[in-house]
């Protein structure tokens, strides 16, 4: 039983989005190479995603590699997918027979083939699974998306007066998901890194000082206590405002 279920009235977020940030920052401050860094937060996603299942999270994305960090060192960008393959050569028996359901997002045509082979082979193995559905956000860019989701409009001839936030959401590939109501974000930046940037509209923001390899299970429970106490409106006005006006 999850704590979702044991506590139902709790404010819980059916969709976890997570920008692990902070590795190479971790690594300078002991000393070490970036590739270490990164080494350790590979290590952090285990407990993170234990903790959330433990919660009853629907469905966490997390964000691993953007269409951005191609500009980093060749080495790093080889340490990033050497790791990336580790990971999933490790976990992938453990997380399908906890029912995990592995999804990919982004654009993986340009992921090296023996990645691509590990990814979609990991992604057929979990897709009967009916757990926590995992997205492994890699080579992933918002603004990609969007303008992918664009162009298929178009060669479609929609006629405009059709075009609908619903239709457009279609052609995303989180078209399946619900939004993300909570997005976390290691490593004491405060942005969104062209992440999701149409699935977190609404979402609530939580910031961590913390450098994504020192963040660990009870940090995932502080966040989500910080969610459980937001009033989430969504640009209405809380019927609790509205009672006390009435009331004047």
């Amino acid at each position: 039983m999850t704590e979702a279920d044991k506590n139902p009235k709790v404010n819980f977020p059916k969709h976890v989005a997570i920008i692990m940030d902070g590795n190479g920052r971790w690594a300078a401050e002991r000393g070490l190479e970036r590739k270490d860094g990164h080494r350790a937060g590979a290590e952090s996603i285990r407990p993170v995603i234990q903790r959330l299942g433990d919660h009853g999270v629907p469905v966490v994305t997390l964000f691993g590699f953007s269409t951005e960090n191609w500009g980093r060192p060749q080495f790093e960008v080889d340490a990033i997918f050497r790791l990336s393959g580790h990971f999933i050569d490790q976990y992938l028996d453990e997380l399908h027979n906890s029912e995990v359901r592995l999804q990919h997002l982004g654009q993986i045509d340009a992921l090296p083939d023996w990645l691509v082979n590990k990814v979609e082979a990991a992604v057929e193995k979990t897709r009967p699974n009916s757990g926590m559905i995992l997205n492994l956000a890699f080579n992933y860019g918002a603004r990609a998306e969007i303008v992918h989701a664009v162009r298929e409009v178009v060669e479609r001839n929609i006629p405009t007066a059709e075009i609908t936030e619903s239709l457009f959401e279609s052609f995303l590939q989180t078209t399946d998901l619900p939004p993300v109501d909570l997005l976390i974000r290691t490593g004491n930046s405060r942005r969104i890194s062209n992440f999701l940037l149409w699935q977190v509209a609404y979402a609530e923001i939580y910031f961590s000082k913390l450098y994504w390899p020192d963040f660990g299970a009870e940090d995932v429970d502080n966040a989500l206590a910080e969610y459980a106490q937001t009033q989430r409106t969504f640009g209405l006005v809380p019927e609790t405002m509205i009672s006390s006006t009435e009331a004047r």
